[in-house]
């Protein structure tokens, strides 16, 4: 789908790769509709997409929250009169341990946020993307989507379901003018990590000498990905190797996260 004139919702737009998405949108000519927990990073978002005019306007929700979810397409509506896409970029990671370690109060916030929050906001604005004559669906997921990182083993579950959740959702959605877009972001330089309250290093990048891929590069491949209504978009090297390397041979490709995530595993 083809960005110009449309206008688009983003999840997670105050920061990282969300923000990022939110300016590469605005650059294709269309409007957008950002969503974040945090109105302090929305409002700096807000800032820089005034470079495009009066183009963007931001919401300030929780995803989680469902009955504050489905107020929102009503709002937005409200606001740019159409509804074309929506991008689920909103997401936490886990702090860095072995499920045995982790709390059930950290667990459901990692699922809650992943895939709760993503489901929420697909459902709500579903039956609006329905109407129009052509609209689009992106849910990222992640490498650790597709392939075990131990120590992330919550996180990468719930990625898992958005994963499946995206493609049960394109087959759904066939016969429809609503195409669904899934994403697979390897390692990305973003402040995810205090954004989810995390202080130590967390992702594969930080046990060895792997430069992660910008933020505005990664939007950059997802938007490229939207506009020639890709299925699968893959966002950087690692992400591209390792899907491969685990159709080849998951063990094998399993072995080579978890031996990189040794070091981080054993404090």
């Amino acid at each position: 789908m083809k960005l110009n004139g449309k206008v688009i919702v983003v999840t997670g737009a105050g920061s990282g790769i969300g923000r990022e998405l939110v300016l590469h949108v605005l650059s294709k000519g269309a409007r957008v509709a950002g969503v974040d927990i945090n109105s302090t990073s929305l409002g700096e978002t807000a800032k820089l997409a005034l470079q495009y005019g009066p183009a963007f306007r931001g919401f300030v929700v929780n995803v989680t929250d469902r009955a504050a979810v489905e107020e929102v397409p009503e709002q937005v509506l409200a606001h740019f009169r159409a509804i074309d896409g929506v991008i689920n970029n909103a997401g936490v990671i886990q702090p860095f341990s072995r499920l045995n370690d982790l709390d059930y109060p950290t667990i459901e916030r990692v699922l809650n946020v992943n895939l709760l929050g993503t489901l929420y906001v697909t459902k709500a604005f579903l039956p609006l993307l329905l109407k129009r004559p052509e609209a689009h669906i992106v849910n990222l997921s992640s490498m650790g989507g597709f392939v075990p990182v131990p120590g992330q083993t919550i996180y990468c579950a719930a990625k898992a379901a958005v994963k499946l959740l995206s493609e049960g959702l394109a087959s759904e959605l066939l016969d429809t003018k609503v195409r669904v877009t899934v994403v697979f972001p390897g390692a990305i330089a973003t402040n995810i990590r205090e954004n989810s309250g995390i202080s130590s290093p967390t992702t594969v990048e930080k046990s060895r000498n792997m430069k992660p891929l910008s933020a505005s590069r990664a939007a950059e491949i997802i938007v490229q990905g939207i506009e020639r209504d890709a299925f699968h978009v893959f966002v950087g090297k690692d992400a591209l190797i390792m899907d491969k390397l685990q159709r080849l041979s998951p063990t094998y490709a399993a072995r080579v996260i978890a031996n990189k995530m040794r070091s981080l595993l054993s404090h």
